[in-house]
């Protein structure tokens, strides 16, 4: 009796293992906000260039590399108040207040890594804005911060022209308001996303 015990014990031991293992390999991938950062960066004036970025973002990647990241553009930050509530009621879409982008990424890549080691991939993608969507293209620089946990920057500036999202108008209207004589009409734009599982 003891025997059948034991062995039961094992099977029931093994078959956790392989379902605890089976559970891990398909976890999906999840964005550590607190770490991660979508900035973008503009020039008035033709000479002050000001770096802005957004406060709230999520997003995941799931086992077959299919990655999301979703932006709460109502969360943009320019410090100052009055220039984020304009940025939200002219540039972007208050009616549809999340931005996102998706990409593949080829996670066997990621899993080659050792900690600390890293690699670039070159990813195609979308960025969906107020109901514009535009073709990305980019180097994406990943380093392993360990076995659950890496992190995937910009290896260059993308850079989104106004006119693709459709906001040109909205520029206008923030040039009139501030009184400026310019506003750049090409955006470059910097991520730094930490995924874990």
């Amino acid at each position: 009796m003891k025997k059948a015990l034991l062995v039961f014990s094992l099977i029931a031991g093994l078959t956790a293992f392989n379902t605890y293992t089976s559970a891990a390999s398909n976890a999906q991938w999840s964005l550590s906000a607190d770490e991660s950062k979508v900035a973008y960066g503009s020039i008035k004036k033709n000479s002050v260039g000001e770096v802005n970025h957004f406060k709230t973002i999520s997003g995941h990647i799931d086992k077959s590399g299919n990655a999301e990241v979703i932006i709460d553009i109502t969360s943009v930050e320019t410090f100052i108040d009055i220039r984020n509530q304009r940025m939200i009621k002219h540039i972007f879409d208050a009616n549809t207040p999340e931005a996102t982008l998706k990409s593949t990424i080829d996670l066997q890549e990621i899993k080659k890594l050792e900690p600390g080691q890293t690699t670039s991939i070159d990813i195609e993608g979308t960025l969906l804005l107020s109901g514009k969507t535009i073709d990305i293209e980019t180097t994406i620089f990943i380093a392993s911060l360990g076995k659950s946990k890496f992190i995937a920057t910009t290896d260059e500036m993308i850079m989104v022209k106004t006119e693709e999202l459709g906001i040109n108008e909205g520029v206008d209207m923030l040039m009139k308001l501030a009184k400026l004589d310019g506003i750049t009409r090409v955006v470059p734009v910097s991520l730094r996303m930490v995924f874990e599982k």
